[in-house]
């Protein structure tokens, strides 16, 4: 994940460059970053993880999304406008949505590293993620063939829940009876 520009921003400034950009740019902190182009690996990883969560939440309350969609975070306790594009979420508040983003916190949400991004989805985002309270955050680590799973504990921190590296099963705590095999996604 790159600054698309060097220097603070106002979130009009995002809309108007966003308008005229077909980058996937998200704006954290006053500042732009922009996404990289997703790698072949990084599709077929996204497809599969996408399949297998429609699967499992068909004819239930809560719905996922896939990249490209803007989530802005929204919470009453912070401050300041968010907008991130994650590779997978899931959403089961419905208020939150209008024609072009969600506005609110989703409650499950999967980040798919790509080398040039490792940084910002493990330490910038993760912290994000869960100051805002998302319950539930997946990193796919494609180069490791690894998923780590990190949900939200009683003090609205991050407990690492589930972990497998190269084979095994990997669960969730959010979505409970929800589990992949690792070698299906790999």
């Amino acid at each position: 994940m790159n600054l698309y520009i060097n220097e603070s921003m106002s979130i009009d400034d995002y809309y108007k460059i966003r308008e005229k950009s077909e980058h996937l740019l998200e704006y954290i902190d006053g500042f732009i970053y922009m996404s990289p182009s997703p790698s072949t690996k990084h599709q077929r990883i996204s497809s599969k993880l996408h399949i297998k969560l429609g699967n499992f939440l068909a004819g239930k309350h809560c719905e996922v999304f896939h990249a490209p969609f803007d989530i802005e975070l929204k919470n009453e306790n912070i401050e300041g406008t968010k907008i991130v594009i994650p590779d997978l979420s899931v959403i089961c508040e419905k208020r939150g949505f209008t024609e072009s983003r969600y506005i609110g916190v989703p409650n499950l949400i999967v980040e798919i590293l790509s080398p040039s991004n490792q940084s910002h989805d493990l330490i910038t985002k993760l912290n994000l993620y869960m100051n805002y309270g998302v319950k539930e955050y997946w990193i796919v680590n494609p180069m490791l063939h690894s998923i780590t799973v990190y949900a939200l504990n009683d003090e609205s921190m991050y407990d690492q829940h589930d972990m497998k590296t190269r084979n095994g099963i990997i669960t969730s705590k959010f979505l409970v009876g929800f589990k992949i095999d690792l070698e299906e996604i790999f």
